[in-house]
């Protein structure tokens, strides 16, 4: 069956998260296979390389598109694009071989969290606005402890549900981008809820009320307490998947 890789943005805060779902109709896969079947047919199938949450956004989501269509990669973009809800856009669509799958196939994905230190009129859907004075300097040497391979066990919602709680993180960073700190983590996986729980942690680091010290022993140890620090998905994004 003919294949494309899909590449798309959107604006996760009206969706109930990428994955498709029994009980709504709000999700991101789910708006995507309605356009789909409009525009290359009722037999087509999509499945992403990133289940992102409830309010997550993604600036680079890939997605596999399989159906039995002869229609060229750039009338199929339009096609969706015409089809598809106004905060959903699809960048780009690419031939992929008939085995290629989003998900199986990535080697890792990387997310981006935006933390702004100021009020902001536009950016309040895509930022966490932190009102306390944040230790820039702290957060940075405390997002260099998460990189290596770790137990994230305390960061995962349900890791009793999770096959295993150990991901090798290959990347992470926090760097100031005017009124906003970002932070950037890159994995082959990640955990649910696993982003958000480590960008809590350092904004708890950043506010004083926990020390670096304090992030290894969480590293170490099974605790409850990053479940309290979850940051909001609204400053979360799907930034790269590569493959």
């Amino acid at each position: 069956m003919p294949t494309w890789k899909l590449t798309l943005e959107y604006d996760g805060t009206r969706y109930r998260g990428w994955q498709a779902q029994a009980n709504t109709e709000r999700t991101v896969q789910g708006v995507l296979l309605r356009a789909a079947r409009e525009v290359v047919g009722a037999d087509a199938v999509a499945g992403g390389a990133g289940r992102t949450d409830a309010g997550v956004h993604a600036l680079a989501q890939v997605a596999h598109l399989k159906a039995r269509s002869s229609l060229p990669p750039v009338e199929i973009r339009h096609g969706l694009n015409d089809a598809l809800p106004h905060d959903v856009n699809v960048l780009s669509v690419e031939p992929a071989a008939p085995a290629f799958h989003a998900r199986h196939d990535a080697l890792s994905r990387t997310y981006l969290y935006r933390i702004s230190r100021r009020r902001t009129a536009f950016d309040k859907r895509y930022v966490w606005w932190v009102r306390d004075r944040l230790d820039f300097s702290a957060m940075e040497k405390a997002a260099r402890h998460f990189r290596g391979r770790h137990d994230f066990f305390s960061f995962c919602e349900n890791p009793e549900g999770q096959q295993s709680t150990i991901v090798v993180v290959e990347g992470s960073e926090v760097a100031e981008r005017g009124h906003e700190i970002h932070f950037r983590v890159e994995a082959s996986h990640f955990l649910w809820k696993m982003v958000r729980r480590l960008a809590g942690t350092l904004v708890e680091v950043g506010r004083g009320t926990r020390t670096i010290a304090e992030v290894s022993k969480l590293l170490a140890e099974k605790s409850p307490e990053p479940a309290r620090w979850t940051a909001p998905p609204s400053g979360l994004f799907l930034e790269k998947v590569r493959y």
